[in-house]
């Protein structure tokens, strides 16, 4: 960098004069007075303009273009304007880099830039008090380059439209600082350093150059370019300024403090100063140069301030989150990816881990679109065992790649459920999924859906399989679903959300009915391949058996069709016309997968006479071949049943009054409930829902007068015309199934803003018996026009979310509605229903003069379960901030779809389960079902409605009361196992549950009630219960 000089006879460098401190002041002072007098200029220019614009608009005419008229100044003046602002048009586009000239000359300033510089660097070697005749080579060469610089200013100049702006810009001082230098040094034959050192301010361009280049791309490669920018162009800046001041001396004293530095001196004072260390072998001595050192400190410090972490972060990401995952053989792994967050990685480890607690073997692999938080990342340090995290986008073959996700067992795409844009959520995780089955076709892919319509897009992917764990967890529709059932079925949707819940909690009940539901709790839905000993016997059988010698409660089976060949699909509680084959799965009720294994292990010439549980164990029997004979089943049921009546603990007499039981009926018993001529109603072309002829919304509103409404739904809906659609086909649905007979439908009617339900009506037109009330929920005046006094539920739908809505306050219209409906007091004498189950439910309230309305509440934010406990609590009933420990939730009050993010994990272990449960909520529709059905087409009646697998034949969930109906012939019932098998026995019915008082009736003057869940078989069946059947 330094070049040797050569000397003359007296030993001084060739071509250096003696610089007096009259050429100094010159080359100092010239600068300073350009650029104020041309800011000067500028101000005036400026100034003058103005007032000639005044007196322009006061006098109409105006000087300028009486100007422009006159013939010296042109005949055409316009004319001259139009190509002035043409002109400036191309010198914008040249400056601007966006052509192939511009971009070459935008590259040579900085070079030329940067040549100047390295000229100053070389000219540093020789003191300061020195100056350099034309003699030296270098000064041409300088004065070369400023003066390309002097017509690069110009073109920037003329093009800026602000002038007094651009010459305050960063570049524009640079160059107002030392180009007059070098004009100056061409007048007095001779070159001094003077400010020269301003040019290392260009290197702040340097980012800008290498990306014009394209040797940069990457966003974290241009931040570490401009960080390195900054951080040389202030070293050098610096080092200038400490050689200048402490060369020269301070000007008041003459020089007499000066001291004889190098460039590369000052260089290392400014390193270490700004390191902070100060070693103090080089000092600086002058009073410019030690106020300047202060100042520089302060800024240094404010440097390190923002840059520093921002650059060992930036290497700590490039280290720690752009690498590509390394995959082990034999080891197993998922990536998850979309919505990547502190609550939604929680939630999501949290339910994946407890399905396989303390023997977790598969690896979570999380692919983010951006670098975690400090939070996000103390929870992948705290789980680093099985968590890996990879900056990178599911929309990028090259991040695919990256993650292995060929090799993964799945790709599980989390959905925000609290985004502002739902369908905009839903779009961009199907492409995610779209990229992902084109870069590999055979990865198995579960995707949360917030909307039920942006599902069919997913199918409609050729590389789509079902077959092989393919899979949608559509939010609206299990949400919905499971508040439309909890309208049916009071209670229903609290029975059904605890098997999904998990409680580590330990809480001590204070009530029995407290200690029934904490135990419920425990239970969930597993599944388990049946013992080969069950082949040939009916599914009653079976599921007696279960209950009675393993304490399980099978539930569903999944049976291969005789008539439909290869069809394999689940069946809810099938009649015993369906025989067990061999290795059946079966789907249980239970508190482990241990228990389950129960029914795998079972023998009959092993177990047969075994009467504790837990001694069902694998016997050395198991690989004989037995011929199953069903009369052997039923001896060995028939001996269960008398073993079971002959317990001491069953002989407790029932106590009177009315027993209510949800029930999942067979064939036979579903039809003699209600016997309707089946022709005369009109089913969709699945056979699935009830359908009718499309009605526009008008007729909707005007149907049915206020007085005509009993024993119906309301449905309480919040939103405008702005809003995301909540899908309200996915709440209507369940009530409209195909296995409820028209005569059993319930009037649906909503009340919300007309313009949000014309926007939804296209996708309920069809559907028969919905009505719309326009209005809101908080007006009581609304209430009571859609007779809700005689409603058998309202449900109150949370709206749609909001951008930046505090999680706190996205239920207050929910909770609001909710108050003001359960403000309302009602005569107990003004009900009126022939239905029997609701009016069990209401017969106590005769004793009282008024009642309140049943209500369901859905709230999106669980943690303000304690609103609506502050409105509902019982004394000494479950008072917890905790959502599914609350008297609201065990009483069916309140439901929140926050569980929905568990199924996300459960679907990867155990699909089967997800599809029960969509056959459960959504009133029949499974995986297999979504092949073959498509939503937008109707038709009057189906081909076929008569099959037994689908259409009318399959189960509903009931509550059941023990009296005045086809359960009042069950004896013995005194105890829950003598119900279950009694109804099962009888009806083929199966108890799930038990819907019962929670207090005493002096504690409990309202008669509220909770789910018990299946428990021991020897539960008392006490006054008056009612339970849950399908």
């Amino acid at each position: 960098m330094f070049l040797m000089k050569q000397r003359d006879a007296s030993g001084e460098p060739l071509g250096k004069i003696s610089c007096t401190s009259e050429i100094q002041a010159a080359f100092i002072l010239t600068p300073f007075v350009t650029f104020f007098t041309g800011l000067i200029i500028l101000f005036i220019f400026r100034l003058i303009w103005r007032v000639f614009r005044k007196w322009q608009n006061i006098k109409g005419t105006g000087i300028i273009l009486e100007l422009f008229s006159l013939g010296s100044i042109g005949h055409n003046p316009l004319r001259r304007l139009y190509f002035y602002g043409l002109f400036r048009d191309r010198i914008e586009m040249l400056l601007s880099a966006q052509t192939f000239v511009g971009k070459a000359l935008v590259i040579l300033v900085f070079v030329l830039s940067i040549g100047s510089l390295i000229i100053y660097f070389i000219n540093s070697t020789d003191p300061v008090r020195s100056c350099s005749s034309y003699q030296d080579k270098t000064i041409p060469v300088d004065l070369i380059f400023n003066a390309f610089f002097s017509f690069y200013f110009g073109l920037r100049f003329l093009a800026a439209d602000d002038k007094i702006k651009f010459w305050l810009e960063m570049n524009s001082i640079v160059d107002v600082f030392t180009i007059p230098q070098t004009f100056m040094s061409y007048y007095l034959k001779s070159n001094w350093l003077g400010l020269r050192f301003l040019r290392a301010l260009r290197l702040l361009e340097l980012p800008q150059i290498l990306q014009i280049l394209q040797v940069i791309k990457t966003s974290n490669s241009v931040k570490f370019s401009k960080l390195m920018a900054i951080v040389l162009s202030s070293w050098f800046t610096a080092a200038g300024f400490i050689h200048l001041v402490e060369n020269s001396g301070d000007p008041w004293l003459k020089g007499r403090n000066s001291q004889n530095i190098s460039y590369f001196e000052s260089i290392y004072l400014v390193v270490v100063t700004t390191s902070t260390v100060g070693f103090g072998d080089v000092v600086a001595k002058t009073f410019l140069g030690r106020t300047f050192i202060m100042f520089f400190t302060l800024g240094s410090l404010i440097l390190f301030a923002i840059y520093v972490p921002e650059m060992v972060e930036l290497f700590a990401n490039t280290r720690n989150y752009t690498r590509s995952y390394d995959v082990v053989k034999g080891k197993k792994y998922i990536v998850v990816c979309g919505n990547i967050t502190v609550d939604s990685v929680t939630a999501f480890l949290r339910n994946f881990l407890r399905h396989k607690s303390g023997e977790i073997n598969t690896e979570i692999v999380f692919l983010g679109e951006s670098p975690p938080s400090l939070e996000l990342e103390t929870i992948f340090k705290c789980n680093l065992a099985y968590t890996t995290f990879i900056c990178g986008s599911a929309l990028k073959w090259e991040d695919l790649k990256r993650v292995a996700v060929e090799s993964a067992e799945a790709c599980l795409i989390i959905a925000n459920p609290l985004c502002s844009d739902s369908h905009a959520e839903d779009t961009s995780n199907v492409m995610r999924v779209l990229c992902i089955k084109n870069y590999y076709p055979k990865t198995r892919v579960i995707i949360q859906i917030l909307q039920s319509h942006n599902k069919v897009y997913l199918p409609r992917i050729p590389s789509w399989n079902w077959s092989t764990g393919d899979n949608i967890i559509c939010f609206a529709e299990l949400k919905l679903g499971f508040i439309a059932q909890g309208c049916l079925v009071p209670g229903l949707c609290t029975l059904l959300t605890s098997l999904f819940v998990e409680q580590n909690k330990k809480i001590i009940p204070k009530q029995p009915w407290e200690k029934h539901f904490l135990n419920g709790l425990k239970n969930k839905v597993l599944t388990q391949r049946l013992s080969d000993d069950f082949a040939g016997m009916s599914f009653p059988e079976v599921s007696r058996l279960c209950f009675v010698k393993m304490n399980l409660m099978l539930i569903a089976i999944e049976h291969k069709s005789v008539v439909h060949s290869g069809y394999c699909g689940l069946i809810l509680n099938p009649p015993a016309q369906v025989r067990l084959r061999k290795n059946t799965l079966g789907f249980f009720i239970a508190e482990s997968s241990k228990e389950v294994k129960r029914a795998s292990f079972y023998c009959l010439s092993c177990h047969s006479d075994v009467t504790t549980p837990e001694l069902i164990a694998k016997c050395g029997c198991r690989n004989r071949s037995r011929q199953h004979l069903t009369g052997t089943g039923k001896m060995v049921m028939k001996s269960n049943l008398k073993d079971i009546s002959s317990t001491p603990a069953m002989q407790h007499p029932v106590s009177k009054g009315h027993s209510n039981i949800i029930s999942w009926s067979s064939l036979a018993t579903r039809t003699f409930l209600c016997d309707v001529d089946q022709d005369s109603e009109q089913l969709d072309s699945s056979g699935m829902f009830h359908w009718c002829k499309a009605t526009p919304l008008d007729k909707k509103r005007t149907d049915k007068s206020k007085h005509e409404f009993r024993n119906h739904i309301v449905a309480c809906v919040f939103g405008d015309t702005h809003s995301a659609l909540m899908g309200l086909q996915n709440f209507v649905m369940p009530l409209r199934a195909s296995n409820y007979t028209r005569r059993e439908l319930k009037d649906i009617v909503f009340i919300g803003s007309l313009d949000y339900m014309q926007r939804e009506w296209r996708f309920l037109r069809n559907f028969p018996q919905i009505y719309v009330m326009p209005g809101s929920a908080l007006y009581t005046a609304d209430l009571h026009v859609a007779n809700i006094e005689y409603c058998s539920m309202c449900a109150i739908l949370s709206p749609p979310s909001k951008p930046s809505s505090s999680q706190t306050l996205v239920d207050t219209e929910t909770i609001m509605a909710t108050l003001n409906i359960r403000s309302l007091r009602i005569g107990s004498c003004a009900h009126a229903t022939s239905d029997r189950v609701a009016t069990d439910l209401n017969e106590n309230y005769g004793k009282t003069k008024y009642r309140r309305i049943p209500v369901l509440t859905e709230l999106k934010n669980p943690s303000n379960i304690h609103f609506i406990e502050q409105l509902g609590g019982l004394e000494g009933s479950l008072k917890e901030t905790n959502l599914h420990l609350s008297t609201s939730f065990s009483t069916g009050t309140v439901f929140s779809g926050n569980f929905l993010d568990s199924l996300l994990a459960t679907a990867f272990y155990n699909y089967h389960v997800l599809e029960l449960l969509q056959m459960l909520v959504t009133g029949g529709i499974c995986s297999q079902l979504e092949q073959h059905l498509n939503k937008d087409k109707l038709s009057e009646l189906p081909d076929s409605c008569t099959t037994f697998f689908s259409g009318r034949s399959r189960c509903k969930l009931g509550l059941l009361s023990l009296d005045q109906t086809i359960l009042s012939a069950i004896k013995p019932r005194e105890t829950f196992g003598q119900l279950f098998c009694g109804t099962l026995d009888n009806l083929g019915i199966l108890c799930v549950g038990l819907y019962r008082l929670i207090e005493e009736e002096e504690w409990n003057p309202e008669n509220k009630r909770g789910v018990c869940q299946f428990g021991n078989s020897l539960t008392q069946a006490q006054q008056p219960e009612l339970p849950y059947s399908l």
